[in-house]
């Protein structure tokens, strides 16, 4: 059950804040949103066992990591929050050789005027987001997503200080940071804040005159319309997204191959292998990929292919397509794996291969669960129904694995 909208007015609740007090803050949450743990843990990206040691003090939250998990999935006004935190630097990743701190202080000093705003300023800032998108490859947008609201807010802060070109650069890098803000709503199952933040992006966008930023957005909104099951809708913004002037080539088989999706959640076959094949020759020529595409390509254009066939039922050509795509995703692209894994999976336990479905699945669990969550968890879930559907004894020993990570 969501909070109502009054619930960070409660003494109890306002209490746990500014003590900073984490197991009576969960528990006083889930009391007064009526929530079990696994659904508190779901929204923090936390496994219901650790929520359940953190509430009994069995576990403290010493890192920042955790206590940035709270404060982003339970939304904790940030005016409740002790006034000490007001002055932290911009959040960074602790990841050697991910994220440069460099790039960080160089906001920091812009922002207080120790640097002036100029094309390596933005260069910098550019940098900087690069890598929070590979991070959050491999650790999940539950963690990256509260870092990346910060520097957008501290990047939005110096629109004021752009002048001429430097301001239309400012506008794209807004636009670019709504846009993958608006991806990790998504990818937590939070359709109207992805929404609200796909807006922004299309909005700046045409501002700047960044047609590709323009076409992306679209497109992904066309995922989101595919991942809600609606056909109807994803093939038109598709098809709006691949007609959109100043597209990449690779934006373009991004669109069109969403287009065939679309077909395929309709049931169209014809329409969406002709779509496809199409998208299909285009990322083949593509050379021009944008920056925020550095992973797409001819593997992930197989994989996706994989998941139209799972929707037409087609399960022979959906794994065969699933294991050359996750054949070439890196190790580093767990949430990838984890999605595509699930898939594949469901593709297995649909040709009636149960021991192929069980094994793919064990092989993806740990990472469905700790960054899959809700869409690769979900899919696993079908797949333990469809096992169950056909008295697979390998069906039990899935729902057994996942209840011991819920």
């Amino acid at each position: 059950m969501e909070p109502e909208l009054n619930v960070w007015a409660h003494p109890e609740l306002r209490a746990a804040v500014a003590a900073e007090d984490w197991p009576a803050l969960l528990k006083a949450w889930r009391k007064l949103t009526r929530s079990s743990q696994s659904r508190l843990g779901a929204l923090v990206g936390l496994a219901q066992s650790d929520v359940s040691a953190i509430e009994n003090r069995r576990r403290e939250v010493t890192s920042v990591e955790v206590r940035q998990r709270i404060v982003h999935g339970l939304g904790v006004p940030l005016e409740l929050l002790d006034a000490r935190h007001e002055e932290l630097p911009l959040p960074s990743l602790v990841l050697p050789g991910v994220v440069s701190e460099t790039d960080a202080e160089r906001l920091i000093a812009v922002k207080k005027g120790g640097l002036r705003l100029d094309a390596a300023s933005l260069d910098a800032m550019d940098a900087l987001l690069a890598a929070h998108r590979r991070a959050e490859d491999t650790v999940g947008s539950r963690t990256v997503a509260p870092l990346v609201t910060a520097q957008f807010e501290e990047v939005a802060a110096l629109y004021g200080q752009a002048r001429g070109p430097l301001a239309d650069r400012v506008v794209k890098l807004l636009a670019e940071y709504a846009q993958f803000l608006a991806w990790m709503a998504q990818d937590q199952g939070a359709a109207p804040v992805a929404l609200g933040w796909f807006d922004r992006s299309y909005d700046w966008a045409l501002e700047s005159g960044y047609g590709d930023m323009a076409a992306t957005t679209m497109s992904m909104k066309a995922h989101l319309a595919w991942s809600q099951g609606r056909g109807r809708r994803c093939v038109r913004l598709g098809e709006a997204a691949a007609s959109t002037a100043g597209a990449s080539e690779a934006t373009r088989a991004m669109a069109v191959q969403m287009t065939g999706r679309g077909h395929a959640l309709e049931g169209d076959a014809d329409g969406a292998h002709r779509r496809l094949d199409e998208a299909q020759e285009i990322i083949a020529a593509a050379s021009d990929a944008p920056p925020w595409l550095y992973f797409y390509g001819e593997r992930w254009f197989a994989a996706q292919r994989g998941m139209a066939d799972l929707h037409l039922q087609e399960w022979s050509s959906a794994a065969e397509s699933l294991v050359t795509g996750l054949a070439g995703f890196a190790p580093s692209f767990r949430r990838d794996r984890a999605w595509y894994g699930s898939c594949l999976a469901h593709a297995y336990a649909g040709a009636g291969e149960a021991e192929a479905a069980l094994e793919t699945s064990l092989g993806v669990i740990a990472d469905a669960s700790e960054i899959g969550r809700p869409h690769a968890w979900e899919e696993l879930h079908r797949v333990a129904g469809v096992l169950l559907r056909r008295r697979a004894p390998e069906g039990r020993a899935l729902v057994d694995a996942l209840a011991a990570l819920d």
